[in-house]
């Protein structure tokens, strides 16, 4: 069996004051092979954005461990776990593109900027690396000197993406990376990130609220409720025998996936199984 790219074990994360602090994530077991395509699935507050800062580094989990390509990192020291960022393994596109540009700089210098943060490359090469990455996300070489408020909500989401992208990641977060666009981008994005993920053997970690929004793009459905993963397997299996009430629910709030609206009592009978 190969080594997988990402493996999490009995991760557990507690937030908050000493004296009062919660527990975030319960011992969560977690592995993603390259290449693979997955979906997280939970509600606001389930843990999903704690899940993946823990997977990027920015927070220590309480116990339990993080591997990534066989590589424990999870109990690094504050230097190698910032050095170990900067190799760019892991990358984060987030909902609002908004967030991870800056506003007053060209784009492209906001692309280029993890190059020039790893160091040991020259501006000219830079360059080249910034314009290769905007033609694999469809945008043109010119696009780099503009700032994003010049931009497109879609084209500000390929740009995010090419952020990303430029440090060539093994794994890439994408956290509800079309919510914000219409429907034509939305469709877009979508096909640039399958295309992507083929052509790079890219791992992605869908992350999201809405089970019916990702099931079409991921090959496995991990559902994560109160900090606790609850359903983990190939997501036709998962959409057509869920085993836990709550992925239930969240299957029969998808019309799309369960065939047609749930009803309100087999709601209120699936919620009174919720522990």
């Amino acid at each position: 069996m190969s080594e997988s790219l990402l493996r999490m074990t009995g991760v557990r994360v507690e937030r908050g004051p000493r004296g009062a602090r919660k527990q975030i994530l319960h011992g969560v077991d977690l592995t993603i092979d390259a290449g693979e395509k997955v979906g997280l699935i939970g509600e606001s507050g389930s843990g999903k954005t704690t899940l993946a800062r823990t997977i990027l580094g920015l927070i220590t989990p309480t116990s339990g461990s993080i591997e990534l390509r066989g590589q424990r990192v999870d109990d690094l020291s504050t230097a190698h776990r910032r050095a170990h960022r900067r190799t760019g393994t892991v990358q984060y596109v987030f909902q609002d593109p908004l967030l991870s540009l800056d506003p007053d700089i060209p784009v492209g210098e906001s692309i280029a900027e993890g190059l020039l943060v790893r160091g040991g490359l020259d501006r000219g090469v830079v360059r080249s690396r910034v314009a290769a990455v905007l033609s694999s996300v469809g945008l043109d070489a010119g696009i780099a000197a503009r700032i994003p408020a010049d931009l497109s909500g879609g084209q500000r989401q390929r740009i995010a993406i090419a952020r990303a992208l430029v440090l060539d990641p093994a794994l890439l977060l994408l956290d509800e990376p079309v919510s914000a666009l219409d429907s034509v981008n939305r469709i877009q994005i979508l096909k640039l990130l399958t295309e992507l993920g083929h052509s790079r053997q890219l791992a992605q970690l869908f992350i999201s609220h809405d089970l019916g929004a990702v099931a079409a793009l991921v090959d496995r459905i991990v559902v994560l409720y109160r900090g606790n993963i609850v359903e983990d397997g190939p997501t036709r299996q998962v959409i057509s025998d869920p085993q836990h009430p709550y992925t239930a629910l969240l299957v029969g709030s998808a019309p799309t996936l369960s065939g047609g609206a749930v009803t309100r009592e087999r709601r209120r009978e699936l919620r009174l199984r919720l522990p």
